[in-house]
């Protein structure tokens, strides 16, 4: 049975509102501290480009914090920590997110400055090569300079080869240096459009509050045709797909990716399951064997992540001094054909649940955690009333669904494997 403190939680209480214009608003009242959440979840990411524009969906995560017609340049921030308020943003494959925290009375001043830059969005050619020479710069960074980005956006590549993830967020770096300021005022218009966007306001606010400032800030932008339909799929794997990449680099790394559905899918919490007993804490399947018992590598991450179309179980890790990568990878399917066998116990499910909601009501322990959480519900998993269904979808997984999963997801012909082989510099300038 789940643990008593989680299966006596609260169900979060949220009034949704959708306006003229589209927007949908959710409004989750807290009024322990005095501060607000104000999250933006735009429906544009990385899947919504096309060969000539990859990364244009996270350059404007930069440029939406350079000026518009109200707030100049750099004012979003200056503004925001005058008001004692701090800010973020983060753009993945499917969504851009946009995230605020700040003082109660600050409220209707982040609503005026987030209508401004929705609305009039300034496009100042300097700043617009400014900021590409910034994102050019991330992609070196983040990509090109490191082991683990190279390898990962490798992976990703090979994985798919017709559906949109094929290719990564920050953008293959010749898009980025190629998009004309056509490119850009489109995707804005497309992307950033109110119907084209999930508002989640919580914290120390009340529903009449946040929705009088909704409509009077942000109903009156209008409406756009929203994105393209995304209709390619990607085809069912048909044989195992290997990358190498060779480059400088002080240990082997080794990343592993099998497809599996949409977020959205009834089968996402047994995933769930999986990605805990087999990756999560020292006591996890792959850490006991791979780190602890064989000594084979110094880290083993295992999991997935949110999409609006089917997606990837990822594993990877970093192979000891010493050892072989091939080794590291032969543990690794030993144990996934050992879950799939043999399945699971009802003790080793239960302590996966327990360690899946503790964790998800952490998460919920804050106005951003509940901001973060209610958006990401609403756009990936059907609705943000799937908060309140954590604990009873869990408790609906059984020894048999984990093992039919394990069977079911993680076989050769869908599998993609990136090695990365260190090399010297000397070697690597041959």
């Amino acid at each position: 049975m789940l643990l008593p403190l989680i299966a006596g939680a609260q169900e979060l209480k949220v009034a949704t509102h959708t306006l003229k214009n589209g927007m949908k608003v959710l409004v989750h009242e807290d009024h322990d501290v005095p501060n607000v959440a104000l999250y933006f979840f735009y429906r544009i990411g990385s899947r919504n480009e096309r060969p000539g524009t990859t990364g244009i969906s996270h350059y404007f995560e930069h440029m939406m914090f350079n000026g518009a017609k109200k707030y100049g340049p750099k004012q979003f921030d200056i503004q925001m920590e005058k008001n004692g308020g701090s800010n973020n943003a983060y753009t993945s494959r499917d969504v851009t997110v946009y995230t605020d925290w700040f003082p109660k009375e600050a409220l209707e001043l982040m609503f005026d400055m987030e209508s401004d830059r929705i609305r009039d969005l300034a496009f100042d050619p300097k700043i617009v090569e400014s900021e590409r020479g910034v994102v050019y710069s991330e992609r070196r960074t983040s990509v090109d300079n490191s082991p683990f980005g190279v390898l990962y956006e490798q992976l990703n590549a090979a994985a798919y080869i017709a559906h949109p993830y094929h290719w990564p967020v920050v953008g293959w770096a010749s898009d980025i240096e190629s998009w004309t300021m056509d490119d850009l005022k489109a995707h804005f218009k497309m992307g950033y459009a109110p119907n084209n966007c999930v508002m989640v306001v919580s914290g120390d606010v009340t529903e009449a509050q946040a929705l009088a400032l909704a409509r009077k800030y942000i109903e009156p932008i209008a409406s756009q045709p929203p994105p393209p339909e995304v209709r390619t799929k990607e085809p069912e794997q048909l044989g195992e797909r290997r990358v190498t990449v060779k480059r400088p680099a002080q240990l082997p790394i080794v990343m592993v990716s099998y497809h599996v559905p949409r977020t959205k899918d009834p089968e996402t919490p047994v995933l769930d399951v999986l990605e805990t007993i087999l990756g999560t804490g020292r006591s996890s399947r792959l850490y006991t064997r791979m780190v602890d018992k064989d000594q084979l590598v110094l880290n083993v991450n295992a999991g997935s992540s949110p999409s609006l179309d089917p997606g990837q179980f990822q594993f990877s890790f970093q192979v000891r001094g010493g050892k072989r990568p091939e080794d590291a990878e032969k543990a690794l399917y030993e144990e996934l054909a050992r879950l799939a066998k043999d399945g699971v116990t009802a003790e080793e499910l239960n302590k996966a649940r327990n360690q899946i909601l503790g964790n998800f009501y952490r998460g919920l322990k804050t106005i951003a955690g509940k901001a973060n959480l209610l958006g990401t519900y609403e756009v990936f998993f059907g609705g943000w009333e799937k908060v309140n269904q954590v604990a009873a979808e869990l408790e609906k997984v059984t020894p048999a669904d984990v093992q039919k999963a394990a069977a079911k997801y993680f076989k050769e012909t869908g599998r993609t494997v990136a090695t990365l082989i260190p090399e010297t510099a000397q070697e690597a300038s041959k």
